[in-house]
């Protein structure tokens, strides 16, 4: 293993550094940080909001016109890391590309062992979905295979949103560009931990839209805008530590996509379910799966280490080593 003067010399100065060999943040970094963090986040929501309309979020014309907004915030977030970098006159060697995830090295399995851990997580809704759905096995493949298939795909307006724009988006912005910003400061367990508030917060402005089309009690939507608050900032958390563990930016983006297809597990219907005992019992075996696999097919070592968002932290920790 790495050890941590050699893996951290690249990026240090004398004045960096204190009586034993640590690196030292300069002064208010992590409020620069935390600042720059908050404004990216804005930035990404405020976009959705340049357009004024009637039309609910769902409506073609509404979702088009957000692809503009924030496929613009997100080709421009790079310079927030940029500027950040410049201003706090931190050093990182690794390229402003690869601190963001986007890279060569360990490309194949940080493309197929953080979507195969997920789907583990998912195994009770994967068997689920299994029993209930009509189509033999043969079938699902043969129209996965199809183009006419994914050219419908492409052209359904919501599915390019769940699907493509938003996970490509928001991973870039609020995984590949704040991570590395956090890291210095934070370190990467704490880094793990509070990226994912921005990414949690960012989604209360679902709630404008649920308020102004009257889609609920108040309470109601409230409750429905804290759970949501939860989910995302757990979920933002998982893929802030693939994020960190493999270095890129695919896996992240290909897990949210993934669970953006499978929705929230639908618990209740398992529970009704004709096959419950089935049903649940992949429930328990996915969950325990996951946490047995979650250090292992995350491992550093298959993704070229040291992950380079790791470079920047104070001292080697157990999510940056292998």
């Amino acid at each position: 293993m790495v050890d941590d003067d050699e893996l951290f010399s690249s990026h240090r100065t004398k004045e960096d550094m204190d009586i034993h060999g640590e690196l030292v943040p300069p002064d208010g970094l992590c409020w620069i940080s935390v600042f720059s963090c908050l404004l990216l986040a804005c930035s990404y929501v405020g976009s959705l909001y340049v357009w004024r309309s009637d039309l609910p979020r769902d409506h073609p014309t509404v979702i088009k016109r957000r692809f503009t907004s924030v496929l613009i915030v997100s080709a421009l977030s790079p310079a927030f890391v940029w500027t950040w970098k410049e201003f706090t006159g931190v050093r990182p060697t690794p390229s402003l590309l690869a601190l963001m995830g986007i890279r060569f090295e360990g490309l194949i399995p940080a493309v197929i062992l953080p979507l195969l851990l997920t789907m583990v997580l998912f195994l009770g809704p994967l068997t689920q979905l299994a029993m209930d759905c009509p189509w033999s096995f043969l079938d699902g493949l043969r129209v996965a295979l199809d183009p006419w298939f994914w050219s419908l795909c492409a052209s359904d307006m919501r599915w390019l949103r769940n699907q493509v724009v938003a996970p490509l988006t928001e991973e870039l912005v609020f995984r590949a560009c704040m991570l590395p910003m956090l890291v210095p400061c934070a370190g990467p367990a704490l880094a793990v931990i509070t990226c994912p508030l921005f990414f949690g917060v960012a989604h209360f402005h679902h709630v404008i839209e649920l308020l102004r089309f009257r889609q609920g009690t108040i309470s109601g939507i409230f409750l429905s805008a804290v759970f949501q608050f939860s989910y995302t900032a757990v979920f933002g958390a998982y893929t802030a530590f693939i994020f960190i563990r493999t270095g890129h930016l695919i896996g992240p983006v290909m897990c949210h996509s993934f669970c953006n297809y499978m929705g929230f597990p639908a618990v209740s219907a398992a529970l009704d379910h004709p096959h419950r005992t089935t049903v649940l019992a992949c429930y328990l075996l996915g969950v325990g799966l996951f946490f047995l696999l979650l250090f292992p097919l995350t491992e550093p070592a298959y993704y070229s280490p040291p992950t380079p968002v790791c470079t920047l932290a104070p001292r080697l920790t157990s999510l940056c080593s292998s």
